[in-house]
Protein backbone atom coordinates (compact mmCIF):
# COMPACT_ATOMS: atom_id res chain seq x y z
CA UNK A 1 0.00 0.00 0.00
CA UNK A 2 2.86 2.37 0.76
CA UNK A 3 4.32 1.74 -2.68
CA UNK A 4 0.97 2.69 -4.18
CA UNK A 5 1.04 6.06 -2.38
CA UNK A 6 4.64 6.65 -3.44
CA UNK A 7 3.76 5.87 -7.07
CA UNK A 8 0.82 8.29 -6.90
CA UNK A 9 2.99 11.00 -5.36
CA UNK A 10 5.66 10.53 -8.05
CA UNK A 11 3.02 10.71 -10.76
CA UNK A 12 1.50 13.81 -9.23
CA UNK A 13 4.69 15.76 -8.53
CA UNK A 14 6.95 14.56 -11.37
CA UNK A 15 5.01 13.18 -14.33
CA UNK A 16 2.13 15.67 -14.39
CA UNK A 17 4.36 18.79 -14.46
CA UNK A 18 6.48 17.24 -17.22
CA UNK A 19 3.36 16.48 -19.27
CA UNK A 20 2.08 20.02 -18.74
CA UNK A 21 5.43 21.50 -19.77
CA UNK A 22 5.59 19.37 -22.93
CA UNK A 23 1.99 20.23 -23.82
CA UNK A 24 2.81 23.91 -23.35
CA UNK A 25 5.76 23.54 -25.75
CA UNK A 26 3.38 22.17 -28.38
CA UNK A 27 0.41 24.46 -27.83
CA UNK A 28 2.29 27.78 -27.76
CA UNK A 29 3.79 27.41 -31.29
CA UNK A 30 0.41 26.18 -32.53
CA UNK A 31 -1.24 29.38 -31.33
CA UNK A 32 1.51 31.45 -32.95
CA UNK A 33 1.06 29.59 -36.24
CA UNK A 34 -2.68 30.26 -36.07
CA UNK A 35 -2.01 34.01 -35.64
CA UNK A 36 0.34 33.98 -38.64
CA UNK A 37 -2.25 32.12 -40.73
CA UNK A 38 -4.95 34.66 -39.83
CA UNK A 39 -2.57 37.51 -40.74
CA UNK A 40 -1.76 35.89 -44.08
CA UNK A 41 -5.46 35.41 -44.82
CA UNK A 42 -6.30 39.02 -43.94
CA UNK A 43 -3.55 40.48 -46.12
CA UNK A 44 -4.20 37.98 -48.92
CA UNK A 45 -7.81 39.19 -49.15
CA UNK A 46 -6.58 42.79 -49.21
CA UNK A 47 -4.13 41.96 -51.98
CA UNK A 48 -6.86 40.29 -54.00
CA UNK A 49 -9.01 43.41 -53.77
CA UNK A 50 -6.12 45.51 -55.05
CA UNK A 51 -5.54 43.18 -58.00
CA UNK A 52 -9.11 43.30 -59.34
CA UNK A 53 -8.35 46.04 -61.93
CA UNK A 54 -5.40 44.12 -63.43
CA UNK A 55 -7.41 42.67 -66.36
CA UNK A 56 -8.15 46.26 -67.41
CA UNK A 57 -4.42 46.65 -68.08
CA UNK A 58 -4.84 44.68 -71.31
CA UNK A 59 -7.34 47.26 -72.55
CA UNK A 60 -5.05 50.06 -71.39
CA UNK A 61 -2.09 48.56 -73.26
CA UNK A 62 -4.15 48.24 -76.45
CA UNK A 63 -5.37 51.84 -76.16
CA UNK A 64 -1.84 53.14 -75.52
CA UNK A 65 -0.51 51.40 -78.60
CA UNK A 66 -3.40 52.84 -80.65
CA UNK A 67 -2.77 56.34 -79.32
CA UNK A 68 0.96 55.97 -79.99
CA UNK A 69 0.30 54.94 -83.59
CA UNK A 70 -2.06 57.90 -84.07
CA UNK A 71 0.45 60.30 -82.49
CA UNK A 72 3.22 59.06 -84.79
CA UNK A 73 0.94 59.52 -87.78
CA UNK A 74 0.05 63.04 -86.62
CA UNK A 75 3.67 64.05 -86.07
CA UNK A 76 4.62 62.57 -89.44
CA UNK A 77 1.85 64.60 -91.10
CA UNK A 78 3.04 67.79 -89.37
CA UNK A 79 6.70 67.46 -90.40
CA UNK A 80 6.22 68.84 -93.95
CA UNK A 81 4.46 71.90 -92.51
CA UNK A 82 7.21 72.74 -90.03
Amino acid sequence: MILWWIANAVALFVVVPIVIQLANRVIRPGIEIQRYAEDILEHGVGLTQNLEPVPALLDTRALVSEVTANAVRYVTALQPIV
